[in-house]
């Protein structure tokens, strides 16, 4: 739990001064049967009214200052405990953020939606409930003790037996419970996976009819949910009864031998109303410790899934001072001798022994069957993995030694997956560059082929994107998409099968622009359909992870077979 000594560290000052006020509360708390007592004792008994009204007015007094305490306390633990909370969240999210995908891909997405959300919540809660009330009932119990061992000691005999046995039940509710929570919680991840699962399916599952299949499959995964929450609570509510019977038990035991004592004239009246108040008192306190030991349980095993992933380290490393090497071509890309695998070294390789360049100002299309590595080739470049043997330079420096940071901001990628975030179109196109001007973000749009659906929206650039981009069709989407690549103005840009969902047409349009566009930068463009790259200036053909041909159109036509096949299959005619 190293992680947060931060955390105590920057909210340790208040919450010490929470506690003062806390110990001020307790102690008017504790003060209160006795006062009654002597009021009872004194002031009744002997009919002393000035003795009633003095002590009635001080008892008041106390019981105001001790209100005042509680605010006090209330409105700190408050201020600790959601700034905590909303710091934790914060961090989290950044340390997600900061991992590569080699460190990502060990936790289930769901999983950590649970953990950002669900999991920080529940140590929030605890925070909250040990400066509110952890603190309080221990100093509760301890002072009640021993009041009631000054009030009376023969009777705080009967608290030497049941604290000790309360003291069990609470150690046994720790002991027993903590595996059952944690067990909650992976399946809350389950339900949250099922519920992502489906709504980021949607269209498919209306498209194929799978309802019943969907209902099914979340059924299953919030019955598991119940069920695993009906055992951590059955098991959770046996101690709170037992501990309740318990301290009542003792009460009972109070009354009976302090009415013997009354008749024998060993006691007052008062002390037993006192002694039974700090008896309920002290149940009182128990309970709360049993409560927040529940809630300890509950945070327990959320601040350790919330650890696994503070502690990932980031697999990726680089040189903090390293600068751009003197003499290199801005936007070359080499590749020298790269293989690669997912699972890293003794995996699978999904690309081997790969070597071509890149030059500045040129256009290489990379093409080959489905699964021939080429989204997991282009991945290297920016660093989202690292090779597993070889190296790649950009600008002729290995990109493992430098900041993903730095190295990405030297390029643009419109990704296979076409991903739209909520905002605006204009937003959306400024993620490429956040302080681009209209105009820039038009002549992107323009472009992109973008720029006449836009206008011609109501709203134009500032129609609203739906979740995921719903209000627009596949094609509109990866031309978004590219518009918010071209307004960066990168050194090296990268289409990753963008024009998918585009037409032919609107796709030579669109490379049309980019060939004025990238005349000095480097670009990448990887494509099933052929006629993507036939005019690129180098073309780079895949099949099985390995490179069976490099150069032109013309030159593939007459010497590599895969080309020539894909040629064949989509164009229909013959090599001549």
């Amino acid at each position: 739990m190293r992680f947060y000594r931060k955390y105590i560290k920057k909210y340790g000052v208040i919450a010490a001064v929470s506690m003062i006020f806390l110990t001020v509360e307790t102690l008017c708390d504790l003060m209160q049967p006795t006062i009654m007592s002597r009021i009872i004792d004194v002031g009744v008994t002997q009919r002393d009214m000035d003795y009633v009204l003095q002590t009635g007015g001080l008892m008041l007094l106390i019981t105001a200052l001790g209100a005042v305490a509680a605010s006090i306390r209330n409105l700190l633990s408050t201020y600790v405990s959601q700034n905590f909370g909303a710091q934790l969240r914060s961090d989290l999210f950044s340390k997600v953020q900061s991992l590569s995908f080699d460190s990502i891909n060990k936790f289930d997405r769901a999983s950590l939606v649970t953990r950002l959300t669900n999991d920080v919540n529940q140590v929030q809660v605890f925070v909250n409930g040990m400066m509110r009330i952890f603190i309080k009932a221990p100093l509760m119990c301890i002072g009640g003790l021993i009041m009631a061992t000054q009030l009376h000691a023969e009777l705080a005999v009967i608290l030497a037996v049941v604290v000790p046995i309360v003291g069990l039940f609470i150690y046994l509710n720790m002991k027993i419970g903590f595996p059952f929570f944690l067990k909650v919680q992976q399946a809350l991840d389950r339900v949250n996976k099922a519920m992502r699962e489906y709504l980021s399916g949607v269209r498919v599952v209306k498209a194929f009819n799978r309802f019943d299949f969907e209902i099914d499959k979340f059924t299953r995964a919030n019955r598991e949910l119940q069920k695993k929450s009906v055992s951590a609570t059955r098991v959770m509510s046996v101690f709170s009864p037992a501990i309740m019977l318990t301290v009542n038990v003792g009460i009972v035991a109070v009354l009976w031998l302090g009415g013997l004592g009354v008749e024998q004239g060993s006691i007052q009246v008062g002390h037993i109303i006192a002694f039974t108040n700090y008896m309920t008192q002290i149940l009182f306190s128990l309970m709360m410790i049993s409560l927040v030991f529940n809630m300890f349980v509950r945070a327990k095993a959320s601040a350790g899934r919330i650890g696994e992933v503070l502690a990932e380290e980031n697999q990726m490393s680089w040189k903090q001072d390293l600068t751009d090497m003197p003499g290199g071509e801005n936007g070359r890309i080499d590749f020298e001798q790269v293989s690669f695998s997912y699972e890293g070294y003794g995996g699978q390789q999904v690309l081997k022994q790969i070597s071509f360049s890149c030059l500045p100002g040129e256009t290489v299309g990379i093409i080959g069957s489905t699964g021939s590595g080429k989204s997991s080739l282009v991945g290297l470049i920016p660093r989202f993995y690292d090779v597993t043997e070889g190296a790649i330079r950009v600008n002729g420096q290995d990109v493992r030694e430098m900041d993903p940071k730095r190295l990405r901001e030297k390029m643009a990628i419109v990704p296979q997956k076409t991903t739209l975030f909520t905002g605006t179109v204009m937003e959306n196109i400024r993620w490429g560059k956040e302080n681009a001007t209209a105009e820039e973000v038009a002549q992107a749009a323009k472009m992109a082929q973008a720029h006449d659906f836009i206008a011609a929206a109501p709203e134009g650039y500032d129609t609203r994107v739906g979740q995921g981009g719903v209000n627009f069709s596949g094609g509109q989407k990866q031309r978004i998409s590219i518009a918010r690549a071209l307004v960066k103005n990168p050194e090296i840009l990268i289409l990753d099968d963008s024009t998918s969902a585009v037409d032919v047409a609107t796709e030579a349009k669109i490379k049309e622009a980019l060939k004025t566009y990238a005349a000095g930068l480097t670009c990448i463009l990887i494509a099933q359909r052929i006629t993507s790259v036939m005019d690129a200036d180098k073309i780079v053909v895949l099949d099985n992870g390995e490179v069976v041909g490099i150069g032109t159109h013309e030159t593939l036509l007459t010497t590599c077979q895969v080309y020539q096949e894909i040629f064949q299959s989509q164009i229909g005619r013959e090599v001549s």
